[in-house]
C-alpha cells in the first residue's frame, strides 16, 4: 500500500477506533448468541448480518465516493473471504460460551500462524527472533486453555480455529496488497463474504426480533468503519508501528465485557494474554526491523 504523508498521530487514533470497533461487533455477537436478544443465534446467521450490513454500508460509501473499480483477482478474493468468513464464524461461535478477553486474546494469534504458513506458502525465511516470538504466543494460547480435566476450554479451540483460518487469510491479503486500491478490496471482500454466508446460513436461518436486526446491523456497522479506520491508518503508516496498537482490542472486550456481563479476567487469564501480547509485540517489532534493514 502506498503510504500517504505519514501521519502517526492520526494513525494511532485510527487504529484505537478500529480496536473499539471490532471489540463491539464481538460483544454484539455475544449478546446474540447467548440469548440476551431473544433465541440464541447461530454464528453461521451472525457472521451472515456481519456481512450484508457491512456489504450495505461499504455499498452507500461507495455510491458517494464513486471509487475507480480494477479488475478483482477473484481467485484471491474467493480464497481471502473464505478463510476470513470461517475465521469470523467461529469466533462469533466461542464468545458465545468464554470470556470475551480469552477469546480475544486468543485470536492475536493469527499473525503467528500467518508467519508459520508462510514459509511453506510464500517461502518466506523466519529468524530465531520469529521463533521465540512464535513460541511466546503459542505458550499464552496454551494457558488460555486451561489445559486440565476440570478447567480446560473447549470454546477455546473454536477460537483457535479462528485464529488459524484468519492466520491463511492473511496469506491472501499479501498476495492483494498493492495488486488493488484497498476500498475495492474491503468492496469484494464483503460481497464475496455475503455470498458465501447467504449459501451457509439457509438451513438455519430464523426471523430476527428487532432487537436482534439492530445487533446485526450494528455488527455490520461497525465491522465496515473498523476496516475502514484499518485501511485508512495504514495508508498513514507502516504496518509494524501501527499493528501493536491494535492489540487494545483485549482491552476494549475486557470492559465491555465486565460492563455488560459482569465478566471480570482472572489471574490465569490475565497471564495467558500477556504472554500472547508479548509474542505478539515482538512479531510485530522483528517485522518492522526485518523491512527497514538494507
Amino acid at each position: 500500500m502506498t503510504l500517504r504523508a505519514p501521519n502517526p498521530p492520526i494513525a494511532i487514533a485510527l487504529i484505537l477506533t478500529a480496536t473499539a470497533f471490532i471489540a463491539g461487533t464481538m460483544i454484539l455477537a455475544k449478546l446474540l448468541g447467548t440469548g440476551v436478544l431473544g433465541p440464541p443465534f447461530h454464528p453461521l446467521q451472525v457472521s451472515h448480518g456481519r456481512f450484508l450490513f457491512a456489504l450495505l454500508t461499504l455499498g452507500a460509501m461507495a455510491a458517494v465516493l464513486r471509487p475507480q473499480i480494477r479488475k478483482p483477482d477473484l481467485r484471491l478474493h474467493i480464497g481471502r473471504t473464505a478463510f476470513g468468513w470461517g475465521g469470523v464464524t467461529l469466533m462469533f461461535a466461542a464468545v458465545a460460551f468464554m470470556p470475551l478477553s480469552d477469546a480475544t486474546a486468543i485470536s492475536f494469534l493469527n499473525p503467528v500462524f500467518g508467519m508459520l504458513l508462510a514459509i511453506p506458502l510464500l517461502g518466506e525465511k523466519v529468524g530465531p527472533w520469529r521463533w521465540v516470538a512464535a513460541a511466546t504466543a503459542l505458550i499464552g494460547a496454551l494457558v488460555l486453555l486451561r489445559p486440565g480435566p476440570e478447567t480446560f476450554q473447549i470454546a477455546g479451540l473454536l477460537a483457535l480455529g479462528a485464529a488459524v483460518l484468519m492466520g491463511i487469510e492473511l496469506i491472501f491479503i499479501k498476495k492483494l496488497a498493492n495488486r488493488e486500491p484497498p476500498f475495492q478490496i474491503l468492496l469484494v471482500n464483503n460481497a464475496v463474504g455475503l455470498c458465501i454466508a447467504t449459501l451457509a446460513v439457509v438451513p438455519v436461518w430464523t426471523m430476527p426480533t428487532a432487537g436482534q436486526w439492530a445487533a446485526l446491523a450494528g455488527i455490520g456497522v461497525l465491522m465496515a468503519a473498523a476496516q475502514t479506520c484499518f485501511v485508512n491508518a495504514m495508508a498513514r503508516a507502516d504496518a509494524s508501528f501501527v499493528t501493536p496498537f491494535s492489540y487494545l482490542t483485549l482491552v476494549f472486550a475486557a470492559v465491555y465485557d465486565g460492563v455488560i456481563f459482569g465478566v471480570v479476567p482472572d489471574r490465569i487469564s490475565v497471564l495467558g494474554a500477556f504472554i500472547i501480547l508479548s509474542g505478539a509485540t515482538l512479531l510485530a517489532l522483528r517485522e518492522r526491523k526485518r523491512k527497514n534493514s538494507p
